[in-house]
């Protein structure tokens, strides 16, 4: 079976998104008093090997299309309750991106993340960053019970078994990567507002990129 899909050229989805959006629009523009929107996409993401990089390029790239990703060091400030902020961010988003890389599963963060993503039964779409499915494995340090080390198993093994995009950062065309990345979480949040018969409300208004 196949578990990878590999940076391609752009799919249409962006064009079909436009015109949702389009409509979107008109709806918000007679909106009078401000609505906070709540998160589009949570990025979970091991800051040492992916914020400079691949987290938080997609970041700026989904934002600068007017979505409304979460990313630790773009929406946290000083004095935030880590855990406070980072589950009410996971509980109210519409899809997650898990950037898995070499040092991943170092982190209780990155796999604490993971697993209230999971079983919020969030849709996710894993991104293998210079890792195989294969190498990630929760290893016992002595930090975490047995039952914690169980959950993160669990989520570990529910997103290693879910279609993903793999990239490998010395051979790989970044630009490329980027926009079918981006092309899969417009995807993804078209289908999750179609599903939830909201004809897409909760997404803000894409620009062309």
């Amino acid at each position: 079976m196949q578990r990878f899909v590999s940076s391609s050229s752009s799919s249409p989805v962006v064009s079909s998104a436009k015109h949702l959006c389009g409509t979107i629009l008109n709806s918000y523009n007679q909106i009078q008093a401000p609505v906070k929107r709540p998160c589009d996409v949570f990025i979970n993401h091991r800051g040492t090997d992916t914020k400079r990089t691949i987290a938080g390029l997609l970041y700026d790239h989904l934002f600068r299309m007017r979505l409304n990703p979460f990313l630790d060091s773009k929406n946290m400030k000083p004095g935030d309750r880590l855990f406070d902020k980072i589950d009410a961010a996971i509980k109210h988003s519409t899809i997650g991106v898990a950037v898995f890389s070499p040092r991943y599963c170092e982190s209780y963060f990155c796999l604490h993340e993971l697993a209230l993503i999971m079983e919020s039964k969030k849709k996710v779409i894993p991104i293998f960053y210079d890792v195989k499915p294969s190498q990630l494995q929760v290893k016992d340090d002595g930090t975490c019970s047995s039952k914690e080390l169980q959950r993160f198993a669990r989520a570990l093994e529910e997103a290693k078994y879910t279609v993903g995009l793999t990239f490998d950062s010395l051979n790989g065309d970044w630009s490329e990567f980027l926009t079918t990345a981006t092309d899969a979480v417009i995807k993804n949040l078209i289908e999750e507002e179609q599903e939830r018969g909201n004809g897409g409300q909760s997404l803000c208004f894409l620009q062309d990129y």
